[in-house]
C-alpha cells in the first residue's frame, strides 16, 4: 500500500480525541484535524472539468491515457507502481485477499470474506453490530496491505478494519489481520470501521484519486464525491493536461504555441533540470551546482506525502500547498522530541528538518516518481552522492561490511512499523544522537536492533568509536523536551530556536507554535518578528501561539496578516482575531477582516462532513457574539459524531456566556450518557455546577474527573481549589502536593500551593514556593 491516509495509522497513545484546556471556565476549541486518514468516493470514469491554467487561460483533466503515446517509457513505469494501484474498482485482476469463504474472527465477531455473483462481499459487524453481507465496492491500496472500501446509500465509503496482508506468505503474509490488534474496536466505538473517524471521502481520496472533489452536501448529510481518474495519474502531479496536449500538437505541426516555456503546464517540476552535485572528496559529501530555488516537485509530493488537513479544494501542480493544506507541525504526540517520526506523519514534515532538504534535494533525487522506486538498491542510492570509501566502511559504520547494521538507512533513516505491517523510513535522515536518548528518552536507530541492551551501552559504543558524541544537523531537541514538561527556561529555549535562522523553518515554526504567548512582554516581541518572517509556515506558526494571548495584543499583531499572500495564514488570522471586537479595528482592518473571516467559514463548510469542523465554526460564531449561530454548529456536530467529546464541551459554554447554565448541564450530561468515563465532561460539569452553586455536587464531579485521569495536573488542580473553597485544606494542599511531584513546574499548582499556606500562616512553605515560582519566571525571561 502506498503511503495514504489510513485510520490504522493513528497510534494507540493519540487515536481518542485530545482535548485542549482553557482557563478556569473551560473555553474548548476543537482544532481542526490536521490528519488526513481515508479518501473520498469517486465516480469512475473520466471527466473535463476547466482549471485555471497560466495567463488566464483553462485547462481540463484529460486522462492519463493522452499521455501514453509520447511518455511511454514514464508510463510502462507508472503502470507498475503503487500510485497506479492506488484505488480500483474491485474484481479479479484487482482484490488480493482471500474471498473464499474466509473466516476472521475479532473482538468477538467472526467476519467471513466471499463472492457472490461474481461480486466480492463481508459479512461483519455493521453500525448496529449487527452481522450483514457488505459488497466491496473498491480495493485502497496494494502493499503491503489491501483494505477494501464499502459503499453506503449516503455516498459514504467506508474501509474495513480488517485487511488483507499482501506480504509473502514466508514474510507472514497471505492473511487477514485487524488494524487494531491489541485493541477492542466494537461497533460503539469512535474507531469503528463505519464511523465517522474511518471515513474514506474525508480522510484518504483526495490522495488515492485525481482530481478528486469531495462534494458534500450538509443539508442532505450525503456525499456526491468524483474523480477524474479512480487512481494517482499523471495529472495528480503534474496538473491538468489539456494545454500541455495542444502545446505538443502544435510542436508536432511547427505552430509558435511550441515557443510556450511552460510547454501549457501548470508547473514545470523542473527543480533538477541541468543540475549536478559536485563530490567534495575531502569531506566525501557533494554540492549542489546552483541552490534549489523552488520548492514546487516537493509541495506535489507534500499533497499526500504529509501530515495535515485540507482547508479548500482544487489544489493542482504548481499552486500554493498552504493555500490548500494546513500541515501538522513537529509537535508531540506526532514526532519525538528530537524531531523523529511517531505518529504516521508521511515523510514531509520529516524531510523539511533533515539536511538534504536544506542542502537542496528534491524528493526525486533519490525517488523515481513515476515507478515510486528508488533510483539505486540499498544504500547504493546513498553511495550516489556520498563517498563510499568515507562512509562504506567499517571504520565509519563499525558494523560487518553488507550486514543490515551496515546499511546506510538502518543508522540514518531507522523505520517505524505503522498499520501493523507497513515498515516506513524516517525521512528526517539524521544522525544517531544516543546521549538524547539517554538524557530525553528519545529512541534510537542502535536500540531498534539491539533491543536487549539500553541506551546507556549505545551511546558509551558510539562515544568509543568516534571519542565524542555526534551532534547532527538537528538541535532542537532539549528546547522541545523542555517545553513538553513546562520545564524551567523552556520558554526562553524556544525563543532561540525561534529565532535561528539557521534552523529549519518547520523547526522554527514549531517553536513559535510552542511559546506561550501571555506568559510575558517578551513572549510577544518574539512573537512579532515571526509573524513578519519571509517563510509562511513560521507565520503559521506564530499565530498558532497568538491565538492564546490577550486580545490586544492580537489585534495589533495579527491585523497586517489579514493580506497574507497564503490563504492558510490568512484563516489562522481570522481565528485569532475572532474574539477582538469589531471596534478595536480599523475600517480597513473590519474590510480585510470580513474577508478572511469569509475564507475561514468557507474552510470549515468544506468540512461540514466533520464534527470538529463544526465546532470549529461553532466556537468562530460564539467568539463573534452569535450564540445562536454557535449553538447551531455545535448542536450538529453532535448530530454528525455523538462521540465527539468537545461537541458538548463547547456547547455548554456557549449557553455559560449566555446564561443558561442549566441547559449546560443538561448537555454535559447526555454527552456522559455516550461516555461516562469522559475527564473532560465530569470537569466541565462540575465547572457548571459551580456557577449554579450546586457545591457539593459540583466536587463529585471533580473527584470522578480526577480518578478517571490521575495524571492530569489541570483537573487535580480544580479538584484541589474546589476542595479548598468548601473547608477542606489539609487535602487540598495533599492532594496538590502529589501532583507536583509529577508536574513539579506546574505553575498553577505551585501558585495555589504558596496561596494555601500564606492563607494558613505557614510562612516558610509559602515562600518554599514563592522561590520556585521565581526561578521560574527568571528562567523564562
Amino acid at each position: 500500500m502506498a503511503q495514504g491516509k489510513s485510520p490504522g495509522s493513528v497510534s494507540n497513545s493519540a487515536k481518542r480525541r485530545m482535548v485542549a484546556w482553557g482557563g478556569v471556565v473551560v473555553a474548548m476549541i476543537a482544532v481542526a484535524v490536521a490528519v488526513v486518514w481515508f479518501h473520498d468516493r469517486a465516480n469512475s470514469g473520466v471527466e473535463s472539468r476547466q482549471k485555471s491554467g497560466p495567463g488566464g487561460t483553462t485547462a481540463k483533466y484529460i486522462g492519463s491515457d493522452a499521455c501514453l503515446s509520447c511518455h511511454t517509457v514514464e508510463a510502462t513505469e507508472w503502470r507498475q507502481s503503487q500510485h497506479h494501484a492506488a484505488m480500483a474498482e474491485a474484481s479479479e485482476q484487482t482484490v488480493l485477499g482471500n474471498f473464499n469463504d474466509a473466516k476472521f474472527t475479532y473482538a468477538g465477531i467472526t467476519s467471513k470474506f466471499f463472492k457472490r455473483d461474481g461480486k466480492f462481499y463481508a459479512r461483519t459487524d455493521g453500525p448496529d453490530g449487527k452481522l450483514a453481507d457488505y459488497q466491496i465496492k473498491y480495493t485502497y491500496g496494494v502493499y503491503p496491505l489491501q483494505q477494501y472500501l464499502v459503499e453506503f446509500p449516503d455516498g459514504r465509503l467506508q474501509p474495513l478494519s480488517i485487511a488483507w496482508d499482501a506480504r509473502a506468505r514466508k514474510d507472514r503474509g497471505q492473511r487477514w489481520f485487524h488494524l487494531y490488534p491489541k485493541e477492542r474496536i466494537t461497533h460503539d466505538d469512535e474507531l469503528h470501521w463505519t464511523r465517522a473517524a474511518q471515513n474514506w471521502n474525508f480522510t484518504c481520496a483526495d490522495c488515492h484519486s485525481t482530481e478528486l472533489r469531495k462534494n458534500y452536501d450538509p443539508a442532505a448529510n450525503r456525499f456526491q464525491t468524483h474523480w477524474s481518474e479512480i487512481n494517482v495519474g499523471c495529472e495528480a502531479c503534474h496538473g491538468p493536461g489539456s494545454r500541455h496536449l495542444a502545446w505538443a500538437e502544435a510542436k508536432k505541426a511547427g505552430k509558435s504555441a511550441a515557443a510556450d516555456d511552460t510547454m501549457g503546464l501548470s508547473a514545470r517540476l523542473d527543480e533538477r533540470r541541468d543540475v549536478t552535485w559536485a563530490l567534495n572528496t575531502a569531506t566525501g559529501n557533494p554540492a549542489r551546482s546552483r541552490p534549489r530555488a523552488a520548492e514546487r516537485e516537493i509541495e506535489v509530493c507534500a499533497q499526500c506525502h504529509s501530515r495535515r488537513s485540507q482547508i479548500a479544494d482544487g489544489y493542482e501542480a504548481g499552486k500554493p500547498f498552504l493555500d490548500y493544506y494546513r500541515p501538522a507541525l513537529l509537535t508531540s504526540p506526532l514526532y519525538h522530541v528530537d524531531g523523529q517520526q511517531r505518529d504516521e506523519v508521511y515523510n514531509w514534515g520529516s524531510f523539511l528538518q533533515s539536511k538534504m532538504f536544506a542542502s537542496g534535494v528534491t524528493c526525486s533525487d533519490c525517488h523515481n516518481p513515476h515507478s515510486g522506486k528508488l533510483r539505486a538498491e540499498g544504500s547504493a542510492i546513498c553511495a550516489s552522492c556520498h563517498l563510499p570509501v568515507k562512509y562504506d566502511t567499517a571504520q565509519h559504520h563499525h558494523h560487518k561490511p553488507g550486514s543490515a547494521g551496515a546499511a546506510c538507512t538502518a543508522c540514518h533513516m531507522p523505520t517505524t512499523t505503522y498499520m501493523v505491517v507497513d515498515p516506513r523510513h524516517d525521512h528526517s535522515m539524521r544522525v544517531p544522537r544516543l546521549d538524547l536518548s539517554v538524557k530525553l528518552g528519545a529512541p534510537n536507530a542502535c536500540n531498534g536492533c539491539h533491543a536487549n541492551r539500553d541506551a546507556r551501552w549505545a551511546a558509551t559504543q558510539v562515544n568509543t568509536w568516534y571519542g565524542h558524541d555526534p551532534q547532527g544537523y538537528q538541535r532542537f531537541a532539549s528546547a522541545f523536551a523542555a517545553a513538553n514538561a513546562d520545564a524551567p527556561g523552556a520558554q526562553a529555549q524556544l525563543r532561540a530556536i525561534a529565532g535561528d535562522s539557521t534552523q529549519p523553518p518547520i523547526v522554527r515554526a514549531t517553536a513559535f507554535a510552542e511559546i506561550n504567548a501571555p506568559t510575558s512582554r517578551t513572549a510577544i516581541e518574539a512573537l512579532a518578528q515571526g509573524l513578519h518572517d519571509s517563510n509562511a509556515l513560521v507565520r503559521l506558526g506564530a499565530l498558532q501561539s497568538l491565538a492564546n494571548a490577550p486580545l490586544d495584543a492580537r489585534a495589533s499583531l495579527a491585523v497586517p496578516l489579514l493580506s497574507d499572500p497564503v490563504r492558510a495564514v490568512r484563516i489562522e488570522v481570522a481565528s485569532v482575531l475572532a474574539a477582538v471586537p469589531a471596534t478595536q479595528l480599523s475600517a480597513d482592518a473590519r474590510a480585510a477582516f470580513d474577508h478572511a473571516a469569509g475564507e475561514y467559514i468557507e474552510s470549515q463548510r468544506y468540512n461540514a462532513d466533520r464534527a470538529e469542523a463544526r465546532v470549529n465554526l461553532g466556537t468562530f460564531y460564539a467568539n463573534r457574539g452569535d450564540a445562536a449561530k454557535a449553538e447551531a454548529e455545535i448542536k450538529a456536530a453532535i448530530g454528525l459524531e455523538p462521540l465527539y467529546i468537545p461537541a458538548y464541551v463547547n456547547l455548554a459554554d456557549v449557553y455559560r456566556a449566555s446564561g443558561r447554565d442549566a441547559d449546560g448541564e443538561r448537555i454535559l450530561r447526555e454527552g456522559l450518557k455516550v461516555a461516562p468515563k469522559s475527564a473532560i465532561l465530569h470537569y466541565a460539569l462540575g465547572l457548571a455546577l459551580v456557577r449554579m452553586k450546586h457545591t457539593d455536587a459540583a466536587l463529585g464531579e471533580f473527584e470522578r474527573a480526577t480518578m478517571l485521569e490521575p495524571g492530569n495536573a489541570r483537573l487535580a488542580y480544580i479538584y484541589a481549589v474546589a476542595l479548598h473553597s468548601t473547608g477542606k485544606p489539609d487535602t487540598a494542599i495533599a492532594k496538590l502536593e502529589k501532583v507536583l511531584v509529577a508536574h513539579p513546574y506546574d505553575r498553577n499548582i505551585l501558585e495555589a500551593l504558596l496561596s494555601f499556606h500564606a492563607e494558613r500562616g505557614e510562612r516558610a512553605a509559602a515562600q518554599k514556593y514563592a522561590v520556585r515560582l521565581q526561578a521560574l519566571s527568571d528562567r523564562d525571561n
